[in-house]
């Protein structure tokens, strides 16, 4: 595939996806022991792709995709974090990528979205402990070194910036403690650590490229007044702007850097200095992010006690000028657009749009098409913002990845938010016989690619 070829297509993470949680030498994580709430469901079948990935790849080739986002699931290939490879795990990942080559997709591998090893957060607490950071890098290195023939595109973590903000803590495996700022910002920075030893082994390999990835969080003031602008641009730095700077430069921002002195916090950053020192080769090639709404800050909302960290929980407020999805997600293909633009005029680095979608309550009834127009919609008005930034803002984009384009469980384990174009047909509570439909929007979308492809390939 040349290298001018525009990505089309889906981005999951392996617990919401596989299924087979206790198969073939599986070790449990954090995931596989959460249990179904009134709407939520397990995470032990999810949509079962670890039997039906050759279905699911027909699906994405015959619509248009040539590009698949997943996740390695770390527990799989090592079941307790950091002992024995489970040979088993890796040999399901090699037959895994042979069919997404086999079906001219392209395979880009996160290595972690979350689910760390249940084993390494009861013993240590997760992502706080640097025994699990370097345990880690040695499982990342043992599946890049495996897949590196075939496999050019690693994104290290899944959303990396969510280590600075509550959700951080959920997200690193941490199951007990205070949830200080400290241990906040010790878990960010392993993460940090760990990125730069990763990216520079994926250089060790020729022709392999990495990206570091953030949920970029749109942030607009709720007013005209200097302290909403000036503590929307605050939790912008803290939030979005801190880790991209890191990713491509090696440098953290000054603000974050000089707040981090200001709260005894400095050592950090000179751990992240020593290890820049042994791995300098850490640079991104590309920049990824997930993108879904937009939101307001509303500076009065925010204590004046609060961390940086925390203006976004704090702060937010409903956007009058949008719509809400169903969920309660505001709509704003605009600022994907400005997204896009900005990461790129920033850093000069192709921009990757990893995971953009909207979740929906649907039913299938047996014989009717899904008539999800609302969908087709969303993504309409996000693609044609995105070609704007290619088009008329001068960004260089690698390509448009949808969040699950196949239904999947939500990130709280929810089936009955859907995000796909393919229906799977069970509900949080009722496997029934996981078939897939293609909705309305599955029709519609392989057709606007594909003038979207016409309009790029006249565009170069």
């Amino acid at each position: 595939m040349s290298e001018k070829t525009f990505f089309w297509g889906n981005s999951v993470s392996s617990m919401q996806t596989e299924g087979a949680w206790n198969v073939d030498g599986k070790g449990p994580s954090v995931y596989d022991v959460k249990t179904a709430g009134e709407e939520s469901s397990d995470w032990q079948v999810a949509i079962d792709e670890y039997h039906r990935y050759d279905e699911d790849f027909e699906l994405m080739a015959n619509i248009g995709m040539n590009c698949y986002r997943f996740q390695i699931s770390w527990s799989r290939v090592i079941p307790d974090g950091d002992g024995d490879i489970n040979e088993e795990g890796l040999q399901y990942y090699d037959r895994f990528i042979d069919s997404l080559i086999k079906h001219d997709i392209v395979p880009v591998i996160c290595l972690y979205h979350f689910d760390m090893p249940l084993a390494l957060a009861k013993k240590f607490n997760g992502l706080i402990s640097d025994h699990v950071r370097e345990a880690f890098v040695r499982f990342a290195r043992i599946v890049i070194e495996r897949f590196s023939e075939k496999v050019q595109y690693w994104i290290p973590f899944n959303e990396q910036n969510c280590m600075t903000f509550e959700e951080g803590f959920q997200n690193s495996g941490y199951l007990s403690g205070s949830k200080s700022i400290s241990e906040l910002y010790k878990i960010s920075a392993n993460s940090l650590i760990a990125y730069a030893q990763i990216a520079d082994f994926v250089h060790s390999f020729p022709n392999m490229k990495v990206g570091g990835m953030v949920a970029y969080q749109e942030m607009y003031p709720a007013s005209q007044s200097p302290e909403d602008v000036m503590y929307t641009r605050k939790a912008m730095e803290f939030i979005n702007e801190d880790f991209l700077s890191f990713f491509a430069t090696g440098k953290r921002s000054p603000e974050v850097v000089n707040y981090m002195k200001q709260h005894n916090l400095a050592y950090l950053n000179d751990d992240i200095s020593k290890c820049l020192l042994n791995y300098p080769n850490m640079t991104s090639d590309f920049l990824a992010f997930s993108y879904y709404y937009s939101l307001v800050i509303d500076s009065q909302l925010i204590s004046d006690k609060s961390e940086p960290n925390y203006f976004m929980a704090q702060g937010k407020v409903t956007n009058t000028h949008l719509k809400t999805s169903n969920f309660g997600w505001q709509i704003d293909a605009i600022g994907f657009r400005n997204t896009i633009t900005k990461i790129h005029n920033r850093f000069m680095l192709p921009v990757f749009p990893a995971e953009n979608g909207i979740g929906a309550s649907e039913t299938w009834h047996g014989n009717d098409r899904i008539e999800d127009d609302y969908r087709i919609a969303y993504h309409k008005d996000h693609i044609n913002e995105m070609m704007k930034a290619i088009q008329i803002d001068g960004a260089d984009v690698m390509g448009y990845l949808g969040w699950g384009l196949i239904d999947i469980p939500s990130s709280k384990g929810n089936v009955e938010k859907r995000y796909g174009f393919v229906y799977v047909n069970r509900s949080n509570h009722d496997i029934k016989d996981l078939k897939r439909i293609p909705k309305k929007s599955y029709f519609w979308f392989k057709k606007f690619i594909q003038e979207k492809n016409d309009t790029l390939r006249k565009a170069h």
